[in-house]
């Protein structure tokens, strides 16, 4: 059994692909591997070439394998549709060039959400067709991935989308094909959301294809949470602390994991700021020896 251990440009702040606060998509690839580790995720579509010549160069150069890549969009919203396929189908078209195997799909913030990101028991819920819509428009990204791409394609929890809390995300899994759409649980968003990764991989693992490793800070949370701070700004303000310096118990993850047979990659992601005061391959060292001190 073999768990490989990756990063993402998330991890330098890129969030979006055209934010001018981005550092360069070499820089990352450098930091990346200076860092310690030998994978890394797309980032938003745009970010990093297209080009699958380019890219693949640099990645190369570098001794990099590409992991997988992420779509953030707001699935949510049936007005945006159009947004949707066109970048889930540039970042299937970039993975398979790469021979990458992990599509990741993720309900992006939704200002219905936003304000009770951390609060279950307040947040708002979808009625019955809307449900049904937002349903339909995975199912159909994650049947376009499996099976015209010949991707693994998860579900991603993320705090202040639709999907976020513990309940909605096991209402979504009942609802699509276990064919077509796997998990991929974030260690810290689950926190965020106020449900134990642990548990949840474990009643899942069957399920279970892709790991996000992320800690946070629990009194940035609480913090975050009774102010109804935006997500953005409590990545600011430090939320997504080094691994092991929060709340996420990664020695029980990997006793889960390697009891259970999990074998690929699991990506670390640490959401900042792009202009933040930290330094992200400093991080990214920090969290690439925390993992190694405790056998990943």
């Amino acid at each position: 059994m073999t768990i490989t251990i990756g990063n993402a440009p998330c991890s330098w702040g890129v969030e979006f692909a055209k934010d001018p606060r981005n550092p360069t998509w070499q820089r990352v690839l450098d930091e990346c591997k200076a860092a310690g580790y030998t994978g890394i995720e797309l980032g938003p579509i745009g970010f990093m070439p297209e080009d699958p010549h380019e890219l693949g160069d640099a990645l190369a150069a570098r001794g990099l394998t590409l992991i997988g890549g992420v779509v953030f969009r707001p699935f949510h919203d049936a007005t945006q549709w159009d947004d949707v396929v066109d970048a889930a189908t540039r970042t299937c078209r970039a993975l398979v060039s790469h021979k990458a195997k992990h599509l990741v799909l993720i309900d992006s913030i939704s200002p219905r959400r936003a304000p009770t990101a951390g609060r279950p028991n307040e947040a708002e819920q979808m009625d019955a067709d809307e449900w049904k819509g937002f349903c339909d428009r995975f199912r159909t990204i994650a049947r376009m991935g499996a099976e015209e791409y010949g991707l693994t394609v998860s579900i991603h929890p993320h705090a202040a989308g639709f999907v976020d809390f513990e309940a909605e995300t096991e209402r979504l899994l009942a609802e699509i094909d276990p064919n077509l759409l796997k998990l991929c649980l974030d260690t810290g968003h689950s926190h965020y959301a106020g449900f134990d990764p642990v548990a949840f991989m474990r009643r899942h693992r069957e399920r279970l294809a892709y790991v996000h490793f992320k800690d946070i800070d629990p009194r940035v949370k609480a913090d975050a949470v009774a102010k109804r701070t935006g997500f953005y700004d409590a990545c600011a303000q430090g939320i997504f602390c080094n691994l092991g310096k929060g709340m996420t118990d990664f020695k029980a993850v990997r006793e889960l994991l390697l009891s259970t047979g999990y074998e690929g990659w699991c990506t670390v992601e640490q959401d900042c700021d792009p202009a933040g005061p930290t330094s992200p391959v400093d991080d990214a060292r920090e969290n690439r020896a925390y993992l190694q001190s405790i056998g990943f």
